[in-house]
């Protein structure tokens, strides 16, 4: 086996196992799945853009032995991040699970144009009410939930976009299927 390298200072140790709270939080698979894989994330970050259809073969693979929870974690130097973050939420509260995961993968879909005409755009396409999803927006109603997520993840030391917990374990980056399911099978 490779020999395990240390982590950088300030980063998560790979090796370590994390507890990583995930309450409320949209999730694609059963709360009684073997694996869950906590996933810290940007819509407008290229490199969480291009992890997507890896997770979608991972759900694939693994049905219901594996949950995949999101969180968000918008980076500063991407100006629409927070706001797309802000209407996922919005979306959440209107339209639950199914409707936040769809115009999450909406989102990905646009993600260089995710200006607040396209984020418009896209949530009216899900039928949700469009004065309380531009009050969300104009009043940051989610602004406080999605900065407590964004201080899980620097407590936890995952500062870039996009980084798995995987049951606790650290795995950083748009990595391939290939070396999440060594650490899934693990698991």
């Amino acid at each position: 086996p490779p020999t395990p390298t240390a982590p950088r200072p300030g980063s998560p140790d790979p090796a370590a196992r994390y507890r990583v709270p995930v309450d409320d939080e949209p999730q694609r698979g059963p709360d009684d799945a073997l694996v869950t894989m906590v996933v810290f994330s940007d819509f407008q970050c290229p490199f969480c853009s291009r992890v997507e259809p890896t997770l979608a073969q991972l759900r694939d693979h693994y049905g219901r032995d594996l949950r995949v929870v999101w969180m968000n974690n918008p980076l500063d130097f991407h100006q629409n991040a927070m706001p797309a973050a802000e209407a996922a939420l919005e979306v959440l509260a209107q339209k639950g699970e199914r409707g936040f995961w769809e115009y999450h993968d909406l989102l990905f879909d646009h993600q260089q144009e995710l200006d607040r005409e396209t984020l418009e755009s896209l949530a009216s396409g899900l039928h949700v009410n469009m004065g309380r999803f531009q009050r969300a927006l104009d009043d940051h109603t989610h602004a406080d939930e999605i900065r407590a997520q964004q201080g899980l993840a620097t407590r936890l030391g995952a500062r870039g976009t996009p980084s798995f917990f995987v049951n606790g374990r650290f795995i950083s980056g748009a990595r391939p299927a290939e070396q999440f399911q060594e650490l899934i099978d693990e698991e």
